[in-house]
């Protein structure tokens, strides 16, 4: 599920190709790098890149993968998701400003703006895995050795864990539960999670893409579908997305899934706290979380 290296540009400037294919020129090395998107700054994190302030979810916070290490190197809040301040980017004089293509941490529509403080570079994290982001901020920003450093650690972590494991029988689906009246997520086989678990041996469950509104847009991800749809599911195993153990009960608890069988089975679990938004930290908080449940006693 990995790149291999990221080969190394030669000097400076460079160019840079954006995700919608314009092309972005950086003069010298970033030395203060301004994250407007709160699922990009992690991967900076990850990379060791000089970045000075991010932007948070929309309830101020960070991830909480990643947090303390945001605090450690003196990382300041910039603003909500959604909520552009440019006098705050002014104020930051970033050399580097780092832009989401979508989601709901894009400031894209103020890119002519933040163009006129510094070089913008846009990336598009929906249609690429955090390993691919690594590489790419670091070819982007000449950290090309500790992206791929980044990239041999966690190679090893999954190596290692993998021929640790004793997992269940059958098939793994991961679900979003939300319960009744409201859409529960089901992970794709090819998508950032199920890839993640695939790396570690199991085998996914992919969930029919018929069961998603074609109002909906679609999602290399997930299957948003319709709480009656789970009853549909077949795999002897449930993660349950950025929960817990006890949020993994919830659903064993519910009586129009207790015919699933993974709750027949009792195979119910959380995939972790940190696991909606996948980056190097919450990845190794997954491959750590499995290591400790199915790993040979």
């Amino acid at each position: 599920m990995l790149p291999t290296t990221v080969q190394a540009n030669s000097g400076w400037p460079r160019t840079v190709t954006n995700a919608d294919g314009s092309e972005t020129i950086l003069q010298s090395q970033p030395k203060r790098i301004l994250s407007t998107s709160v699922t990009l700054s992690g991967s900076l994190l990850a990379i060791e890149a000089p970045l000075v302030a991010s932007a948070t979810t929309v309830r101020g916070d960070y991830f909480g993968q990643w947090q303390d290490i945001a605090k450690e190197r003196g990382v300041e809040k910039l603003w909500r998701a959604g909520a552009v301040d440019l006098e705050a980017v002014w104020a930051f004089a970033p050399d580097l400003i780092v832009v989401s293509a979508s989601g709901a941490d894009s400031a894209l529509a103020q890119r002519a703006a933040l163009e006129e403080v510094a070089p913008v570079l846009v990336l598009d994290y929906g249609a690429i895995g955090w390993e691919d982001l690594a590489g790419q901020l670091g070819q982007a920003i000449g950290h090309e050795a500790e992206a791929n450093a980044l990239l041999s650690l966690f190679a090893t972590e999954l190596q290692t864990t993998r021929a640790q494991l004793q997992l269940p029988q059958g098939l793994t689906n991961i679900i979003s539960y939300n319960g009744p009246g409201a859409p529960n997520p089901v992970a794709t086989a090819g998508g950032v999670h199920g890839r993640l678990l695939n790396a570690l041996g199991f085998q996914l469950e992919d969930p029919p893409r018929s069961w998603q509104s074609a109002n909906t847009p679609p999602a290399a991800d997930f299957i948003r579908a319709a709480y009656e749809h789970l009853t549909e599911l077949t795999a002897q195993t449930t993660f349950v997305l950025a929960g817990t153990d006890e949020d993994a009960q919830r659903l064993l608890d519910d009586p129009i899934l207790s015919n699933l069988p993974s709750v027949q089975l009792g195979q119910v679990y959380g995939l972790g706290r940190n696991s909606f938004r996948v980056d190097y930290y919450s990845a190794s908080e997954i491959v750590a979380g499995i290591a400790q449940r199915f790993g040979r006693a």
